[in-house]
């Protein structure tokens, strides 16, 4: 599986498949589709292997992996050569079982749309919330 990783420049258009990771602050290694301000771009050749890797960097954010290897005082941070030298080995080993990659990855989809719905259905209730005390009150 061929990707590089880079550090992302602002206002710079990707037109391979492609996302971003935090590389500051706690949430440092937080994969998502659009670019933080501080993260690292890894691009691919297809749409396939990007998914993949997408939630293999997913579990790695998840599980703190990331926390041992900030450095700062104040700020801490990820280093881009630290984040290559641990992700690509990891991120193979993690593809060696690939049967097993799938099954997590299926099973972390269903926990992120699981995680979505229940915040949607919290968000009802607090506007509902608001409109009974809202009408109470204005009596």
């Amino acid at each position: 599986m061929n990707f590089i990783i880079k550090t992302h420049k602002k206002n710079i258009i990707y037109s391979k498949p492609h996302f971003f990771v935090l590389n500051k602050g706690m949430n440092s290694g937080k994969p998502q589709n659009e670019p933080f301000t501080n993260s690292f771009v890894i691009i691919f050749d297809n749409e396939t292997d990007c998914e993949n890797i997408f939630w293999i960097a997913y579990s790695l954010w998840k599980s703190k992996f990331w926390h041992q290897h900030l450095v700062g005082s104040v700020i801490s941070f990820l280093r881009l050569p630290d984040f290559k030298k641990e992700f690509f080995p990891k991120s193979k080993l993690l593809m060696d079982e690939h049967e097993a990659h799938l099954k997590h990855v299926e099973a972390l989809k269903l926990l992120e749309l699981k995680e979505k719905q229940f915040h949607e259905n919290i968000n009802l209730i607090n506007d509902m919330r608001r409109v009974i005390v809202h009408r109470y009150c204005n009596k």
